[in-house]
C-alpha cells in the first residue's frame, strides 16, 4: 500500500507535535511537510524534543502550490479564524482536509459570530464540513472532503452524554463542570494559563461562555437530543494533560442504574476507543497520551443522569481524534497508529 502523503499546517504547537508523534510511525501515512512561519528551517526535533532523532523533517513555509504538489491530504493545526483562511485554497483544489480549529464545526453562521467573535471568512465551505466525531458521524467521515475535528471539552461532553441523547433521554439544560490541563491553553504562556500560576489552584474561566457549548448542543441534537442548552463551567486544573467532565442532566423518562449502564455499554460496544467503566471511576492518568476515553454513567437518587468522562485533551480531544477520522478517510482500521496503551502510574 502506497502511503498517503500528509502535510501538517501549523505544526509547532502542542497539537501539531501530537500529530507528528502519531503520524511519523503511522504505517499508511508519510508526513511530507510540517509547516511553520516562525520556525522555518528549524529541525522538528529542536521544537518537539520527544521527536529528536526520529525524523529528518524540518519546518517549512511552502506555497499553496508546493503543498498541493507534495501532499495528498492536509491537516490544519492552526488557530481559529486563521485556519479557514489557510485551508481554503486546498479545499478549492479538491484536496481532502482535516481541520483541528473551530472554524468549520458550527453550521450556524450566527452562532459562529456570537461564540467566536468574528465573521466567518469562508462560509461557502460550511455545508461541506463533517463534524469529526467518529462515535457520531463515522460513516459520513469516510467520504468527507472536509472534517471539522471536535474541540477537547466538546469531545468529553459529547462522549458523556451521547448515548442518552441518542436514546432521546436528555431534556432541560445539562449541568457540566470540566477540569482541564494546562496544555490545552497552547504552547505560548499567557497570564491566565501559565502553568506556575495554575499549579496550586483550581480556577473557573469562561463560565457559561465557553465556545465549545454550541458544538455540543449541535452534536447532541444530531444524535437525537432536544435539550434547551448547556450550563458549562470549565476549570483550569493543576495538571498538564487531561480533561475530566462531570455531567448532570434531567431525563425524559425514569431509568434505573442498570438500564443506564446497559445503554452506555451497548452504545459504545462498536467504538474501540471508549471504555465504559463499572467498577471504578474515570480518571485522566490511565488515558494520558492515548486516544482512549473512560466513561461512567449512573442515575442519581432523584432520577437524573450523572455521567463522567476522562480523556487526554491533546489526543482524543485533539490530534488523536483527528487521526482517527483520517484513518476512516483513508479506508484503514480507525485504530491504526492509535491503539497503544498509556503508562501507569
Amino acid at each position: 500500500m502506497t502511503p498517503t502523503r500528509v502535510a501538517i499546517l501549523g505544526a509547532t504547537g502542542y497539537g501539531g507535535g501530537e500529530l507528528l508523534r502519531v503520524l511519523l510511525r503511522h504505517p499508511a501515512v508519510e508526513v511530507t511537510l510540517a509547516t511553520s512561519r516562525s520556525e522555518t528551517g528549524t529541525p522538528v526535533g529542536q521544537v518537539h524534543a520527544n521527536l529528536l532523532g526520529l525524523t529528518d523533517l524540518a519546518f517549512t513555509s511552502p506555497t499553496h502550490d508546493q503543498v498541493a504538489r507534495d501532499a495528498d491530504l492536509v491537516i490544519g493545526a492552526l488557530p481559529h479564524g486563521a485556519s479557514a483562511e489557510v485551508l481554503a485554497p486546498y479545499l478549492e483544489r479538491g484536496m481532502r482536509v482535516v481541520d483541528l480549529s473551530g472554524d468549520y464545526r458550527l453550521r450556524d453562521l450566527d452562532a459562529y459570530r456570537t461564540w467566536y467573535k468574528r465573521e466567518h471568512p469562508h462560509p461557502e465551505w460550511i455545508e461541506h464540513a463533517v463534524y469529526g466525531s467518529p462515535e457520531l458521524n463515522g460513516a459520513a467521515i469516510d467520504d468527507a472532503q472536509l472534517v471539522a475535528s471536535p474541540g477537547c471539552f466538546a469531545t468529553a461532553m459529547n462522549l458523556a452524554m451521547m448515548p442518552a441523547a441518542a436514546a432521546g433521554l436528555l431534556r432541560g439544560r445539562p449541568q457540566v463542570v470540566a477540569m482541564t490541563g494546562s496544555s490545552g491553553s497552547g504552547a505560548n504562556a499567557k497570564s491566565g494559563t501559565h502553568h506556575p500560576t495554575r499549579a496550586g489552584t483550581l480556577r473557573p474561566y469562561k463560565v457559561l461562555q465557553h465556545q465549545h457549548v454550541p458544538e455540543v448542543i449541535q452534536a447532541l441534537g444530531d444524535a437525537g437530543s432536544t435539550i434547551a442548552g448547556i450550563d458549562f463551567t470549565p476549570v483550569s486544573a493543576p495538571l498538564v494533560r487531561g480533561i475530566l467532565a462531570v455531567v448532570t442532566a434531567d431525563l425524559t423518562e425514569p431509568r434505573d442504574a442498570d438500564a443506564i449502564a446497559r445503554l452506555y455499554r451497548d452504545f459504545y460496544a462498536p467504538h474501540p476507543f471508549v471504555k465504559v467503566l463499572h467498577t471504578r471511576e474515570p480518571e485522566c492518568g490511565p488515558v494520558a497520551t492515548t486516544n482512549f476515553a473512560e466513561v461512567r454513567a449512573r442515575v442519581t437518587a432523584d432520577g437524573r443522569l450523572h455521567a463522567v468522562c476522562a480523556i487526554d485533551n491533546l489526543v482524543k480531544g485533539g490530534a488523536g481524534q483527528a487521526v482517527q477520522s483520517l484513518n476512516r478517510m483513508l479506508g484503514v482500521d480507525e485504530t491504526t497508529g492509535l491503539d497503544a496503551p498509556g503508562t501507569w502510574p
